[in-house]
């Protein structure tokens, strides 16, 4: 189930990445409420089997390929903060973290995994972490190499939208570090 969780996310997302027409064809001969249906719907599933294979492979007791070091929790903690900062610049318009960066939600979805990766040390961490780290990693150098000046205009880059992306990052890593990760994955990252 992981496993094939894992191939729906990644497939669906590295569609914009490696085969950028392909969403306007689609789009041109079936309409953009077929291929928002059909994205959704794959990424969904994806998503579902995701969390009941790892969910699944946890129960299943692990199997260790490394130890993670002293302090890997607050090292994952370090880069989840990064990660959310990230993950407010794709969303919040005009900011100059999102500007700098150019495709922040690839680097968020990096960070994330990384981070993950580093302080879990079983085989299904390494399935998970370690295939969406590769896979957002391929979508930051390939999207970052594909785009043009041209695409990087947007509305101008503001302090005020800077503050607001360091603080909706800043809260909702808290918010999830803190009161929602043990009880939505069952694990305390500050233990």
């Amino acid at each position: 189930m992981l496993i094939a969780g894992l191939c729906c996310v990644i497939a669906v997302h590295a569609l914009r990445p490696l085969a950028p027409g392909l969403r306007a064809r689609v789009i041109e001969r079936a309409g953009a409420g077929a291929w928002h249906l059909l994205h959704s719907s794959v990424s969904s599933l994806g998503l579902v089997l995701v969390v009941a294979g790892y969910a699944a492979v946890r129960r299943e007791g692990p199997v260790w390929l490394w130890l993670p070091p002293a302090g890997a929790a607050h090292l994952t903690g370090a880069c989840m903060l990064l990660s959310f900062i990230l993950l407010a610049a794709a969303v919040v318009p005009g900011s100059r973290i999102a500007r700098r960066v150019r495709q922040p939600l690839a680097a968020a979805v990096v960070w994330w995994a990384a981070g993950h990766l580093w302080a879990n040390g079983t085989l299904g961490d390494l399935l998970l972490f370690g295939s969406l780290l590769l896979s957002g990693l391929l979508s930051f150098v390939l999207l970052y190499r594909r785009e043009t000046p041209e695409k990087r205009k947007g509305p101008p880059a503001t302090s005020r939208s800077d503050v607001v992306v360091l603080s909706v990052g800043v809260i909702a890593w808290a918010v999830f570090a803190f009161w929602l990760h043990q009880p939505l994955i069952g694990v305390r990252p500050f233990m």
